[in-house]
């Protein structure tokens, strides 16, 4: 029997729910950037190549995107780094704590990102797009 077995099968856990938290948020970015280059293209279309439209704010939907994307990159690195930790930790003699606050660095970015996109969108329903 592996020792400790509990405590690293819930060191698992928490590893597979980061990973599946940075799949979402990598397929969303993903969509967001695919909805801004969407609605640059439909602009393009609906002017007949005579006067392109302008879209408020167009370019900034691809570029959250992408940092959607980074950020769930970045995540999928922190989870397996801390999954590491976590597991040399349960096994060690003497318990540490984890002083590394890089998780939080992350939620900030991500509450960032947030308002980002929040701001960008009552932008464009008070200008009437």
């Amino acid at each position: 029997m592996i020792r400790n077995f509990s405590d690293h099968a819930a060191n698992e856990r928490t590893f597979l729910a980061w990973v599946r938290t940075a799949i979402a948020v990598m397929a969303f970015g993903f969509l967001v950037a695919k909805f801004d280059l969407f609605l640059q293209i439909t602009a393009r279309s609906l002017s007949g190549g005579r006067q392109v439209i302008r879209i408020p704010g167009g370019g900034f939907g691809g570029a959250v995107g992408v940092v959607l994307i980074l950020a769930g990159t970045l995540m999928v690195v922190l989870a397996a780094v801390r999954f590491v930790r976590t597991s040399r930790a349960i096994d060690s003699v003497d318990p540490t704590t984890d002083r590394d606050r890089v998780d939080l660095v992350l939620a900030g970015l991500m509450v960032a990102l947030g308002i980002a996109v929040l701001l960008y969108l009552l932008q464009t329903v008070l200008t009437g797009l």
